[in-house]
């Protein structure tokens, strides 16, 4: 039960007692015994739940602090991607031919052209035949959400005719693009 709904409770029953004095001495006698026992009870269910509410306020606060202490920073995570990358490179990708296309294909028409020029001026296509590796370990290229949403800001007709981008290769071959610090 909570505050209000004890205070409710303990209210109805001093104003039945209120009204039983007026009544009857025996009858008042009787509904004030009655009513006793009722204050009683709510006094100790209001004692019992008490602790409890207490144990499960502790329990929800106890995993978010121990969830804190778990996840590795924003800071170091980005440590662990400067690490881990090899070659990094700024690009300024033409996506003017995209507007060739009809105007409900032209948004993806320019991903398709932006994934085509980084696999070629990031050798990833080269790489992949040169080594002979299965599908599995194959080099990925990975765009990244801001980049996506930039192509498609203006709607599926209106891609931008060029965009600034970086490309960021890591150990195992993997290209991820971003946009570029100034965009």
């Amino acid at each position: 039960m909570t505050e209000e709904e004890t205070g409710k409770a303990v209210k109805e029953a001093e104003e039945k007692q209120a009204e039983a004095t007026k009544e009857e001495p025996a009858e008042a006698a009787k509904d004030a015994g009655a009513e006793e026992k009722t204050k009683e009870t709510l006094e100790e269910l209001l004692k019992e739940e008490e602790p409890a509410e207490e144990a499960v306020r502790a329990e929800k606060e106890a995993p978010v602090e121990a969830e804190k202490e778990e996840k590795p920073s924003k800071e170091e995570k980005t440590k662990k991607e400067e690490e881990e990358i090899v070659e990094e490179r700024i690009y300024t990708v033409p996506l003017g031919k995209a507007w060739i296309m009809p105007p409900n294909k032209r948004a993806p028409r320019a991903i398709r052209m932006l994934k085509a020029f980084i696999t070629k001026h990031m050798k990833l296509a080269a790489r992949k035949e040169a080594e002979g590796e299965e599908e599995e370990d194959a080099p990925v290229l990975v765009i990244s959400n801001e980049v996506n949403e930039r192509v498609w800001g203006r709607g599926i007709q209106k891609p931008p005719r060029k965009l600034r981008v970086r490309a960021a290769k890591d150990k195992e071959g993997n290209v991820t693009v971003y946009l570029a610090e100034g965009d």
